[in-house]
């Protein structure tokens, strides 16, 4: 996802917008996506007025059974972190259910419904941009791993079905197949935006996670010259699918600003536009790109 996530800040006449999707390692220009797989899932794009510096958010979830214990405590961690001046707040993929295949189908709802209701509530409440994780969505008889993303009035800015779902079968470590139930979605969720900074909700596990997790993040920080935050469920080792934890923030440079342990957390980075702005213009890096020989093109509108 190219785009500008201009700072939130303190600001109040600020536009913004979102993207969002989680899916395997290739991401394509402006997308948003929930994902367990080779790279950071639901990235989603946040847009305003750019200031120079913000608060980021990222809730690494303790997942259980109960549904309603899920959201509930995902908006008790929300409204700590909107006292802590947080102005953008991402929760993990599949944050209202466990993650798994048998999962899906039981703890999926419409959209708007339980959950998203709630998470349009507490992002009106604190006033800030929320970022959804993503939840099990059924429309039409099926099913999507599904972001959704809400502005500081509670509007649904954006709600984005994983295009690119989680298949993997490394013999002797791990077999899992999203396509079991789910079922991908077939568009991109974009709107304006100047955002400098990229948020996937997501849920690597303990193969894809030490092997990936840290170096997709730094990659898409150094060659998209952005920010990049990753918000993972905590882990349980008792669950049929175990997260990797270590939600992460990562500047431009490739530098890692924060990063949670596996427990259950919140953390927190002060994006510097500023920053960010400095080490474009030492590595032009967009001012060299070769539009003439390439370009990203989205076929489907």
């Amino acid at each position: 996802m190219n785009a500008d996530p201009s700072t939130p800040g303190r600001a109040r006449e600020e536009r913004w917008g979102v993207a969002s999707d989680a899916g395997p390692a290739h991401r394509s220009v402006a997308e948003v996506r929930p994902d367990s797989s080779a790279q950071p899932a639901p990235q989603v794009v946040l847009v305003g007025r750019a200031m120079a510096t913000f608060r980021l958010a990222l809730i690494q979830l303790q997942i259980s059974s109960i549904k309603s214990d899920n959201i509930t405590r995902a908006c008790s961690f929300i409204r700590e972190a909107a006292t802590q001046g947080a102005k953008i707040v991402s929760l993990p993929e599949c944050f209202n259910s466990p993650y798994g295949t048998k999962y899906f189908p039981e703890y999926a709802e419409k959209i708007p419904g339980e959950s998203t209701q709630k998470l349009s509530e507490v992002a009106k409440e604190c006033s800030i941009y929320l970022i959804g994780g993503s939840i099990p969505e059924e429309d039409a008889g099926k099913l999507y791993n599904t972001c959704a993303v809400f502005g500081p009035d509670g509007t649904l800015l954006a709600k984005y079905r994983k295009i690119h779902l989680f298949d993997i079968d490394v013999p002797g470590k791990i077999t899992f197949q999203e396509s079991e139930t789910l079922s991908p979605g077939d568009s991109f969720s974009t709107f304006d935006t100047r955002c400098q900074l990229l948020v996937y909700p997501g849920a690597f596990n303990l193969t894809t996670g030490p092997a990936h997790w840290e170096l997709l993040q730094r990659s898409r920080a150094v060659d998209n010259q952005v920010y990049v935050a990753t918000a993972s469920p905590a882990r349980d080792d008792k669950a049929s699918y175990v997260a990797w934890g270590h939600s992460t923030v990562v500047n431009p440079w490739g530098e890692v600003l924060a990063k949670a342990g596996t427990e259950e957390a919140i953390v927190y980075s002060d994006i510097d536009l500023k920053k960010l702005a400095e080490i474009r213009q030492q590595m032009p890096v967009f001012r060299q790109k070769r539009s003439d020989l390439y370009a990203v093109e989205m076929k489907k509108p």
